[in-house]
């Protein structure tokens, strides 16, 4: 007999721990699949909301943001690409160029994940999509021809993505589900939170994940 979990995915698409998080997440749930099954739900969350359009230079960014050296960043950002890598996640080695506004990607993803959305079941592969876009092939996750080509990509309904760039469907519920989560506690990502109750923060390793699964399927049951 197998428990089935609610798992809420609070992120970013321009997160590199939240690549690294959901894909050690996903080889946790392989590894306790005769004992779990989990339902994955992305939630918007936007660690630049204000960036305005065309972006910023990412070691400008970073600079500005955190005080690190481009030195730092380039050790910061190595480290990232072999953590990725153990988990089969690809970072260009290069890494970012500019750091963008994620806020049409999050109602794309709304969009994806809603129950009556036709195909159903796409808003994890748009969103692993939306990662590999940015990380692996240096592609900007603002950019609406980006968007439409990786939505049509997994399968979603191209014409209706575009309709929906085109306009401001779905952006009061993005900002509704940020507006929960941040006066919820959460200010950093990713934010696992299993069954509306369990936090696990950060891009945790695969063990973590796994002792955490086993456990609340154990208390479920």
């Amino acid at each position: 007999m197998t428990t089935n979990l609610r798992i809420d995915f609070v992120s970013d698409v321009s997160c590199p721990w939240c690549a690294i998080g959901l894909s050690a997440l996903e080889r946790a749930l392989q590894r306790v699949a005769e004992e779990v099954t989990a339902e994955i739900h992305f939630q918007p969350f936007e660690l630049n909301p204000r960036m305005p359009p065309g972006g910023q230079d990412i070691t400008e960014h970073l600079t500005e943001k955190y005080g690190s050296s481009p030195e730092q960043q380039a050790q910061a950002r190595e480290a990232i690409r072999q953590r990725g890598a153990e988990l089969g996640f690809t970072f260009r080695k290069a890494g970012r160029d500019r750091i963008y506004n994620t806020f049409d990607a999050h109602r794309l993803l709304h969009w994806a994940g809603l129950p009556d959305t036709r195909p159903a079941g796409l808003q994890p592969a748009l969103k692993k999509a939306l990662l590999e876009a940015y990380f692996t092939l240096g592609e900007s996750p603002e950019s609406h021809a980006v968007l439409l080509r990786v939505a049509g990509e997994v399968g979603l309904d191209a014409a209706r993505a575009r309709e929906i760039l085109g306009g401001d469907e779905y952006a009061e519920e993005v900002r509704e589900r940020e507006h929960h989560y941040t006066a919820a506690g959460i200010h950093s990502v990713p934010a696992v939170i299993i069954n509306e109750r369990h936090l696990i923060s950060g891009g945790q390793p695969v063990e973590v994940f796994e002792q955490a699964l086993r456990r609340i399927a154990a208390g479920q049951a």
